[in-house]
């Protein structure tokens, strides 16, 4: 990922730059994004002159109440709160999207042919219940082609520090069977570390999308630049992209 600033206030990813998607994700850093309080904007007017520079006109940005699920709203029009649900789409030029994170994964899905755009919030609950699938899905359904869509997973926790027990491994295991072992390493007793990185990257290309870019960031390994709900920070990551 390309850091901006000193302290970085966003990041964005070489890929999709290339592709002239406007994109960021905030860091800790950036001013102006609001507080996880629910259905409200994710950002003010501090974070929307930041990412002004990053080619995002915030006055229009679309969000959701998230829920830890797999549902996928198109973005409101003109902006605004979009529903209860845990991605986005749209093909509406320079209309934002948006969805917040703090060791969840958040997913920018880019068909630049389409064109079409999803943005989609996925934990460990809403990559059980096939958060990314059902947003590839909803691209498709816009007339996008899954081997043209391109993906880039903003920073979240890594496997290094995201110990989980038997509720998230059996749920892991009714969606995904014996290959949802490929993502877990052995802990402590009936304690798995689980990859939702890897875990994501492999649901995406089974779903047919083969560009996808990762950060190489973890939210709990980098207090000095992000925020991670399991390290007690209470803050939030906004990750948002409009279609050029």
């Amino acid at each position: 990922m390309t850091l901006h600033g000193s302290p970085p206030l966003y990041l964005t990813f070489p890929g999709l730059e290339a592709l002239g998607l406007p994109h960021a994700t905030t860091t800790r850093h950036c001013p102006g994004v609001t507080s996880p309080s629910e259905p409200t904007s994710p950002v003010g007017p501090a974070a929307a002159d930041v990412l002004s520079e990053a080619g995002i006109d915030l006055a229009r940005v679309a969000y959701l109440r998230q829920v830890h699920g797999a549902d996928v709203l198109p973005g409101k029009s003109g902006g605004g709160y979009s529903g209860d649900a845990d991605a986005l789409v749209t093909t509406e030029r320079g209309a934002p999207l948006a969805v917040f994170t703090a060791d969840c994964l958040a997913i920018t899905l880019y068909d630049p042919v389409a064109p079409a755009l999803a943005l989609v919030h996925s934990g460990w609950r809403g990559t059980a219940k096939g958060a990314a699938q059902a947003a590839v899905s909803a691209l498709v359904a816009r007339g996008a082609r899954r081997e043209r869509v391109h993906a880039a997973i903003a920073p979240a926790i890594g496997a290094c520090c995201y110990e989980v027990d038997a509720p998230v491994i059996d749920a892991f295991t009714r969606a995904y069977g014996a290959a949802a072992r490929r993502w877990m390493t052995p802990a402590r007793d009936a304690y798995v570390m689980l990859d939702l990185v890897r875990a994501n990257d492999e649901i995406l290309r089974a779903a047919g999308v083969e560009r996808i870019e990762t950060s190489g960031f973890c939210t709990a390994c980098r207090p000095d630049l992000l925020y991670s709900y399991r390290r007690g920070n209470r803050g939030r990551l906004v990750t948002v992209a409009a279609l050029p």
